[in-house]
C-alpha cells in the first residue's frame, strides 16, 4: 500500500510539471497546405472516368505508374473529355455544367488546370454543344504546335469547336457531317482529319484565325459494312495506325492535304482467325514508336458484339516484319497506353474489377505490377 501511494504521488506531480510547461509553450501555428507532387516522369497516368454512377461529376483520376500509386484527381464534370497540352504543363477538361447539377441551364467550358498542382488555373466557356459521349483520345486533341485546342460536339450533328489557346478563345466551328474523330497532323499544326462513316478520311486545313480554308475527302481505305474500324488511332507523327473488328491493321498518312494509306495487314494466323481471336476493348491499340512495337488486347470465341471484350490476351507485334513477338495474359484489359522512352511500361486497365495493371514491356510482356480499386468507368488513360 505504501508502495503504491508512492508512485500515485509521483505520477501527480509529473502530470502537474507537464501541465505547466505545456501552459507556458507557444503552440506552433499550423498552415493547411496541399503536398505537391513529384515531378512528372513517363510513368504517370491520367485515367479518364465518365463515372457512369454519378456522371454529373466525372473525374480524371491522376496515377504514379511507377509506384502503382494514387496521387490526385481533376474535377471532371459531366461527361469531361481531358487532354494535356503539346508541353505538357497543362491539362484541358472540355466539360459539361448545369445550373441545377443535372437540369436547368447548360454551361460548357475547357477547364485549365496546372498539370504539376492539378489546381484549376482558368477556364474557356464554349458552345454548349460539346459532345456528352465516352471519352475516346480523338474526343478532344491539341494541335502539335500547341496552338489550337480541337473539342468535338454532337447535337447530334457532328463538328468541331476550334479554340486559340494563346488568345484563350473559341475561333470557329467547323462541320463535319457524318465524321467522327478528330486526328491532328504532327508536321503542319494547322491541320487535322477525322474518319467518316463511309470509309473514308476527311482532312480539313486551317488558317492563322482557325477558320477552315480546304476540306479534302480520302479514297475509301476500307469497308464499313464488311470489317469497320475501331475508332481509337494510334499516332507516330504523321501516321496514325487502327485495327479493325476482323482483326487487320490500317495504316493512315496525314501530313499532306489528302490521306493516304497502306495496305492493310493482318494480326491473325488462319488458326487463330478460325479459332475467333479477335481485338476487343475501347483504348485496345497501344504503340511504342521507338521500339516499332503495337499492342492490342485480344479475346477468342468472338462473336457479333464481342468487339468491346476485355482481353483475354495482349498480343505485341513488330511493325517492321509485322510479326507477332510477344504475347502475355491480358488483365481484363480494355484500355492499353505504352510510356515513352527505352524501359517501356504497359499499362492495361482491368474493366471487370477496375484495377491497372502493368507489365514490363521491352522485350517479352511480362506483368510487374497492379493496382486495385481505380475508378467507377474508365474507358481512356494518357500518359505524361
Amino acid at each position: 500500500m505504501v508502495r503504491y501511494r508512492a508512485l500515485k504521488t509521483c505520477a501527480a506531480a509529473l502530470l502537474i510539471a507537464l501541465s505547466g510547461a505545456s501552459a507556458n509553450a507557444e503552440l506552433a501555428v499550423e498552415i493547411p497546405s496541399v503536398e505537391k507532387l513529384a515531378p512528372p516522369d513517363p510513368y504517370r497516368i491520367y485515367l479518364s472516368d465518365i463515372a457512369i454512377n454519378h456522371i454529373v461529376d466525372g473525374r480524371l483520376h491522376v496515377l504514379d505508374g511507377k509506384n502503382m500509386k494514387y496521387l490526385g484527381v481533376i474535377a471532371a464534370g459531366y461527361a469531361g473529355q481531358a487532354v494535356l497540352s503539346a508541353d505538357r504543363s497543362e491539362v484541358y477538361v472540355a466539360t459539361t455544367y448545369y445550373s441545377r447539377l443535372s437540369s436547368g441551364e447548360r454551361t460548357d467550358t475547357v477547364d485549365i488546370h496546372d498539370a504539376q498542382t492539378l489546381v484549376k488555373t482558368g477556364e474557356i466557356v464554349i458552345p454548349p454543344i460539346h459532345a456528352q459521349s465516352l471519352h475516346y483520345k480523338g474526343t478532344i486533341r491539341t494541335s502539335a504546335d500547341g496552338r489550337w485546342l480541337y473539342v468535338l460536339n454532337a447535337t447530334p450533328a457532328i463538328s468541331v469547336t476550334v479554340i486559340d489557346l494563346k488568345a484563350r478563345s473559341v475561333m470557329s466551328q467547323i462541320d463535319l457531317p457524318g465524321c467522327w474523330i478528330l486526328l491532328p497532323a504532327e508536321s503542319v499544326s494547322n491541320r487535322f482529319s477525322t474518319i467518316c462513316g463511309d470509309g473514308t478520311m476527311l482532312t480539313v486545313s486551317l488558317d492563322d484565325k482557325g477558320q477552315a480554308v480546304d476540306q479534302q475527302r480520302s479514297a475509301k481505305f476500307f469497308d464499313p459494312d464488311i470489317d469497320p474500324i475501331f475508332i481509337h488511332g494510334e499516332q507516330d507523327g504523321d501516321t496514325y495506325r487502327f485495327v479493325s473488328y476482323g482483326g487487320d491493321i490500317y495504316t493512315a498518312h496525314l501530313g499532306a492535304a489528302v490521306a493516304t494509306f497502306d495496305p492493310k495487314w493482318s494480326l491473325l494466323t488462319a488458326a487463330e482467325r478460325k479459332a475467333g481471336w479477335r481485338p476487343g476493348g475501347y483504348q485496345l491499340l497501344a504503340q511504342h514508336n521507338a521500339s516499332g512495337r503495337v499492342f492490342v488486347g485480344m479475346h477468342d470465341g468472338a462473336k457479333a458484339g464481342s468487339h468491346k471484350y476485355p482481353a483475354k490476351e495482349i498480343w505485341g507485334f513488330d511493325l517492321k516484319t509485322q510479326k507477332r513477338v510477344t504475347r502475355a495474359p491480358g488483365s481484363n484489359a480494355i484500355a492499353l497506353a505504352v510510356s515513352k522512352g527505352d524501359k517501356p511500361r504497359l499499362f492495361a486497365y482491368d474493366g471487370v474489377t477496375g484495377a491497372m495493371a502493368a507489365y514490363d514491356a521491352s522485350a517479352a510482356l511480362k506483368l510487374i505490377g497492379r493496382m486495385e480499386g481505380v475508378g467507377v468507368t474508365p474507358t481512356m488513360m494518357e500518359l505524361h
